[in-house]
């Protein structure tokens, strides 16, 4: 059998509902060793998100609905900050903030997870 959700990779931003949907994909048919491998890893990083809440129920659990990798950290803070109106929309453009003493302030809401070589960020 086929699976219909394609390869989880250490991308910027992670959804933890794709990564959920390619484990039910592997489980269902796991045609060679590559993806026997792949859920291998899939599933170790679930357990490592597993009941550290979130907004994503699966299999009795909660888990953090994004991953934001550590080097677009900074950016995905900037985004966060503008998004949420924390940061006046007419600011003048000669006024410089620094996002990653910023996203270093921010991130002692966040916890930490490794995959695929690559250090995420989570709440």
């Amino acid at each position: 059998m086929s699976t219909t959700t394609t390869e989880i990779t250490a991308d910027q931003i992670l959804d933890v509902r794709d990564i959920i949907a390619r484990v039910e994909d592997l489980r269902e048919g796991q045609d060679d060793e590559d993806e026997r491998a792949e859920l291998a890893k899939l599933e170790e990083l679930l357990a490592s998100l597993k009941g550290y809440g979130g907004d994503e129920k699966w299999e009795g659990s909660w888990y953090p609905l994004t991953l934001i990798r550590d080097d677009y950290f900074a950016d995905a803070m900037e985004e966060l900050v503008k998004d949420i109106g924390d940061l006046p929309h007419d600011i003048p453009d000669y006024l410089v903030i620094d996002w990653e003493a910023t996203a270093k302030n921010l991130r002692v809401d966040y916890a930490s997870v490794e995959f695929d070589g690559e250090t995420y960020w989570y709440r």
